[in-house]
């Protein structure tokens, strides 16, 4: 029965943190938004416990070979996200948030509770906060200087 109310908790908690990670995507309006990245985080929980559960503490079973199978299975289910249009590529962040939620969700379900939660606010933090310090530094692709970066180069010619 505890090991029921654990998995439990473990499935919740996954949900909870791929719903941090998915809320960013989106409302930021990207896709693999919320539901998706809430059922990568659970996926991914769910199979660590099986495999853990499978292994019985056995030395001569492999947990890892489950947790493999899932960043590959991620690899592909990434790779869809990504687009090529016009000579760009479009969707690596969204691949990229995708594959970070699944290793969330396998550090929920190794038990790895406060590694998961502290990942979960940097990968919030890089999707959500980076890309506005570059915006403001950056734009069009040029690197945008201050005044008195401005000033001195005009003070130079």
């Amino acid at each position: 029965m505890w090991t029921l109310l654990v998995s439990i908790f473990k499935i919740f908690v996954a949900g909870i943190l791929g719903g941090v990670v998915g809320y960013e995507r989106e409302y930021t309006e990207k896709p693999a938004g919320l539901r998706t990245l809430m059922l990568v985080a659970v996926g991914s929980t769910a199979f660590t416990i099986v495999s853990i559960q499978l292994s019985g503490g056995s030395q001569y079973s492999d947990i890892g070979r489950i947790a493999a199978g899932v960043v590959s299975g991620i690899g592909f289910l990434g790779a869809g996200a990504i687009i090529r249009e016009r000579g760009s590529v479009e969707g690596v962040t969204t691949a990229a948030a995708i594959w970070v939620t699944a290793a969330i969700g396998l550090l929920v379900g190794a038990g790895q509770i406060i590694e998961a939660i502290i990942a979960t606010g940097f990968v919030y933090y890089i999707l959500h906060y980076l890309p506005s310090v570059f915006e403001s530094k950056y734009k069009n692709g040029r690197h945008t200087h201050s005044n008195n970066e401005n000033e001195a180069r005009e003070d130079e010619t």
